[in-house]
This record gives structure tokens, sequence and C-alpha cells, in this order.
């Protein structure tokens, strides 16, 4: 794709609530919550904020800066300053992550969309029925059939393009995503018994703090920031020069970080004023949100009203960050191959539909057939979050500080005139601290898979 024809976001608030609405996902409101309730609560959540305001802040700076310098997606970018056939492979790689990432992802939109079809016109009794979800995703066509209808949506966005799709679509959908955050938070927190919740999430116990808090924290970071995606790399390239890097990073990272809070102060506080606390509930992870919650709603007065609310809110967000991940592809394949928007996106729904598929059957049909012992869905999750994607950000760091120059991505960010507020930071972070963070995550992970250690 010719840079003059290339897609761009027509204000400074575009890009801002589109890398919001690539960030705010499913890892905000579905991981988060799961992740602090296990690790540690105010401990896990200190954690985050730190790494979010260091290393967060540093690898958007750096990607996005890589996308706008050079108007190019990954591959395309990686290949501009590389000028290798190391770094293009850098390159590959963090265009191939969201490709991988997205179908699976899908497939957890498509529950979400179940969720909601039920609250709003099915048996509440019903979905908080024991082994319901188990039941539900091992059904088979039912659940493919809620992850077709959740591809369609995000594929037909895609098809749009830059201004009209993406960025029309989170321009509206993060405001109201926010005013729901707030809203079901405000009716959590004020539940008897769950200021105990608020307090396990906000005030830091250090007699909970370990060092599986700090890489549970920094691996949220990669999911939730969309760190290592190509997504900032490509979205920065569909950015104009009179915006601000700085300012849109800060504000794409206060937006981040407090949706997570939302979503921490949606479901933890629930579950002490529910469940007392309960160390089982608060460990049981990912199915906090659709085993936990339905049951907290049934109790609730006007639980069938908040239960719209909620699981509209979570496909809001698991919308945007699709969105996110299928346009950093069809990007790819139009700059690398010269495909149209349309065809980028056939090739698309095509992949999304065939990986799809396998992680939606992978707990029914398929449930026989594993990789690394591991059903599909969990397989391509371990894959790209916790190998591809710590990969991916040493081969940012690399192409930052051994060829593209600390200098010009300092001379990018102030473009538009404004100052490099913590230009000191991300000259350290970038050469020095982030490379070993990205490698802690990936030894920590195989070390895991592995059972030499358990995470």
């Amino acid at each position: 794709m010719d840079s003059k024809n290339r897609g761009s976001f027509s204000s400074k608030l575009g890009f801002v609530l589109s890398a919001a609405g690539a960030s705010v996902g499913l890892g905000n409101i579905w991981r988060f919550p799961y992740l602090a309730a296990r690790y540690g609560g105010g401990a896990f959540l200190l954690v985050y904020i730190i790494l979010a305001l260091t290393f967060g802040y540093t690898m958007i700076i750096a990607e996005t800066s890589i996308g706008r310098s050079c108007r190019k997606s990954p591959v395309g970018a990686f290949d501009y300053y590389g000028k290798n056939s190391f770094m293009k492979a850098g390159g590959w790689l963090n265009a191939i992550i969201p490709v991988l990432i997205v179908p699976y992802y899908s497939v957890v939109g498509g529950w979400v969309c179940k969720y909601l079809y039920e609250f709003i016109c099915g048996d509440m009794n019903q979905l908080v029925a024991d082994n319901y979800f188990s039941d539900f995703i091992s059904g088979g066509w039912q659940a493919e059939l809620w992850f077709v209808i959740f591809i369609a949506f995000v594929l037909g966005v895609i098809w749009l393009g830059v201004n009209n799709g993406i960025e029309r679509v989170s321009g509206i959908m993060m405001p109201v995503l926010v005013v729901l955050a707030l809203i079901i938070s405000i009716y959590t927190i004020t539940r008897p018994g769950a200021m105990d919740g608020v307090k396990y999430l906000l005030v830091p116990d250090f007699s909970r703090f370990s060092w599986k808090t700090v890489v549970a924290a920094m691996g949220q970071m990669f999911y939730s920031l969309s760190i290592a995606m190509g997504i900032l790399i490509t979205f920065g390239s569909y950015m104009k020069k009179d915006t601000s890097i700085d300012h849109s990073t800060i504000q794409v990272e206060i937006f981040d970080t407090a949706i997570a809070l939302l979503g921490g102060l949606m479901i933890i506080p629930a579950v002490f004023a529910f469940f007392k606390g309960n160390p089982d509930t608060l460990n049981q992870g990912p199915a906090l949100m659709f085993i936990t919650m339905p049951r907290i709603f049934a109790d609730m007065a006007g639980g069938r009203l908040i239960g719209i609310l909620f699981f509209l809110l979570v496909l809001f967000a698991a919308v945007t960050s699709a969105i996110a991940l299928c346009e950093s592809a069809v990007s790819t394949f139009s700059d690398e191959f010269g495909w149209s928007r349309r065809k980028g996106t056939a090739v698309m729904a095509v992949i999304m539909m065939v990986l799809g598929t396998l992680s939606c059957l992978g707990y029914g049909p398929l449930s026989s057939v594993s990789v690394m012992g591991m059903a599909f869905l969990d397989f391509f999750d371990f894959l790209t979050n916790s190998l591809m994607m710590p990969v991916a950000a040493v081969f940012i760091c690399l192409l930052v500080s051994r060829h593209m120059g600390i200098q010009a991505v300092e001379n990018e960010v102030m473009a538009d005139g404004h100052p490099f507020g913590r230009r000191k930071l991300f000259s350290f972070m970038i050469q020095y601290i982030c490379p070993v963070f990205a490698i802690v995550i990936f030894l920590s992970s195989i070390a895991s898979a592995l059972g030499w250690i358990n995470i």
C-alpha cells in the first residue's frame, strides 16, 4: 500500500479511542480481575500499575513511533529499518501474532454473545444451573453459531475501513463502555460486604506478594496493552504527524488501567458480597465471568438488568479489541501482498473460521485432541501470549536500539512540537530493562509448561 494512499485517523481523539479500544478488551474485564484475585489483589494491582507506567509506556511509544515514522505495518517497518532477513523475521512474528490470536479470542467473544442473549431472552435460573457453561462450550454446533455471529460483526467493521469502520465504531463503543463500567462498579461496591473486596483489590497486602505476582502482572500487561501484537505499529502508521505520541500514549495508559481497575471493582467486591471472599471462588480463574458472575446476578435485585449491562460491556470490549487484531492482519496483507481491503478481510474470514472452529470445538467434538496436553484454545493462548509476544517484544527493542536508533524515536515523538516527558526513562527501558522482562516471561512460561514451576 502506498503511504500516500494509506488510511488515517481523522483526529487525535480517533487514534486514542481506537488504540484504547485495541487495549481495552477481554484482558481488562475478564483476565485482569481473575489474575488480581488469584495473585494478591492490591499487591498485583500495584505491580501492574508500575509495569504499565514503565514497560508498557516504553513499548507503546516505541511501536507507535515505528509505525508513524515509516507509514508501514509490522513486516514493512522491520524491513525498512532492520534491512536484514533476521529483523524482517521479527516483523513477520509481530504480524502473525494477531492472526493467531483473533480466532480463539472470537470464540470467547461468541460465549459473551450467548450469555448476553440469555440474559435478555432466556431463563436466568438455567444460566446458573450446574454445568451450564461446560455443557454450552462442549455442545459443538451451538458454540460455533455464536462464534460465527461474533466474527461476522467484527469483519463487517474491518470491511468498512479505518475512518468509516474502526474509528467510528470505537468512537461510539468506548464512551458507552466507560459509562457501563462505572454504573456496574458503583452498583457492585454498594452491596453489603462488598467493601472487603474493594480493600482486597486496592490495598496492597505484601504477605500475598511473590515472584508469581510479578510474572502474572507482566503477562497481563502484554495482553492488556496490546504490546508486541503489531497493532500499535499498524495504528501508528495511520497516525497524523500533528498528533502527540507522548500525550496519546499517556491517555491510552490511563484509559486501559482505569478500565482494568473498574473490571476488578465489578467482579472482586461482588465475590466478597455474595461469597464472603471464598478463596476457592476467588481462584476460579476464567470461570469467574461465566459461572460466578451469573450466579451473583441471579441473587441480585434487578440482576437481569445488571447482567445485561455487564455482558453488553464485555461484548463492546471484546469487539473493539478483535477489530484491532483483524485490522493489523489486513493491513499486513495489503502492504506485503498488495491485496485490497476486501480481499484481505475475506482471507481473514477463512483463517478465523478454520482456527476458531478448532478452538471452538476443542472442548466438545475435538476434546480428545490436544496439543502439549492443552485444548486448542488454551494452546493458541499459550503460544501467542506466553511465547511469541515476549520474543516479538525483544525484536522491537532490538529494532529501536540497534537499527532505527533511540534518537529517531525521540525525534518522531517530538515531531508535533511537544516535549518528550519521559525521554530518559524510555531510553533506559528500551535498551536494558524491557528485553530482560520479556525474556523472563518467555522462560517462566516454558518452565511452567514443562512443569518445572507452578504459575
